[in-house]
């Protein structure tokens, strides 16, 4: 295990202060706000905490209310609305000085046998045949912008082996593409031992959830978002349905499109697949897509 991915679990280990409320820390940020996943998956992190041990997330429903304070704790309140037979739900409100910054609804069920089908994977090359995103960053920004972006950018990719299947966004700016993007994600590192659980892989799945989602809203249009400061962005809401098992240190495709942009938002839908085919998560998100004027 690397140790940026013992520094992002110990991230995901908040504190608890009372039997339903947490606190959590944040990272050094690429730009001056709490990166929306870690807000997400320290969300889910509480609510799983008071969730009974067999019953699994299988969805989430979060929005992003203000933009959180690098350089403050963040406060999880978890709300338990209802325990029943076979769903547990729970409302999580993240505070900072006085403010909700963030509100999330998770729900969990215990495990039982249904009708199951999904659709196909799609094609991709093998993870192993792409450059890791510490060789694709330097490659298309080294010189482009200030080395201390990229330097925090490339820290935020440390924990997880991210890998683009096509040039990013910030790569083809001036040359708008087909609304459609995919990288292969996994953790650097193996978990095993006593923090090997199931709710650890999907708060991971959920904290890489947020890093890639809008790029096909930019491929759209041809632009390279905050990292090239063409587009102000943000996420505002965040939504994920947990189909079936995986693990967070294998490798998991994530394939991104854009079916929409419009009144200053772009929306991107996209669905999480295991190496072998299995269909584990659909994620869709809205966020802030603005032009920045030019007077």
């Amino acid at each position: 295990m690397t140790q940026a991915l013992e520094d992002l679990l110990d991230l995901l280990d908040l504190e608890r202060i009372e039997r339903d409320i947490f606190r959590g820390r944040s990272r050094s940020a690429v730009v001056p706000r709490v990166f929306g996943g870690q807000v997400a998956a320290q969300a889910l992190v509480a609510a799983g905490r008071t969730v009974p041990e067999d019953r699994f997330a299988h969805s989430l429903h979060a929005y992003f209310l203000r933009a959180g304070d690098p350089d403050a704790p963040i406060v999880y309140t978890v709300d338990r609305i209802r325990d029943g037979r076979s769903f547990t739900t729970r409302r999580v409100v993240a505070v900072q000085h006085g403010q909700p910054i963030f509100h999330l609804s998770a729900s969990f069920q215990t495990y039982e046998e249904g009708m199951d089908h999904q659709a196909a994977m799609p094609a991709a090359p093998d993870p192993e045949t792409l450059p890791t995103a510490a060789q694709t960053l330097p490659a298309h920004l080294d010189g482009r912008v200030d080395p201390g972006i990229l330097e925090r950018l490339l820290q935020t990719r440390e924990a997880v082996d991210l890998r683009y299947v096509d040039a990013p966004p910030f790569a083809s700016v001036g040359e708008p593409r087909e609304p459609r993007s995919q990288v292969w994600f996994r953790t650097n590192g193996k978990l095993d031992g006593a923090i090997d659980e199931p709710l650890l892989h999907v708060c991971l799945a959920t904290y890489v959830s947020d890093m890639t989602l809008l790029d096909s809203v930019l491929l759209a249009h041809g632009r390279g978002g905050w990292v090239t400061g063409d587009v102000v962005g943000a996420s505002l809401d965040h939504a994920m349905w947990f189909h079936r098992p995986f693990r967070a240190d294998e490798w998991l495709l994530y394939d991104q499109e854009s079916p929409s942009a419009s009144g200053g938002r772009g929306l991107g839908q996209a669905r999480i697949h295991t190496r072998d085919g299995r269909l584990a998560i659909t994620v869709i998100q809205e966020g802030v897509v603005r032009v920045p004027r030019s007077d």
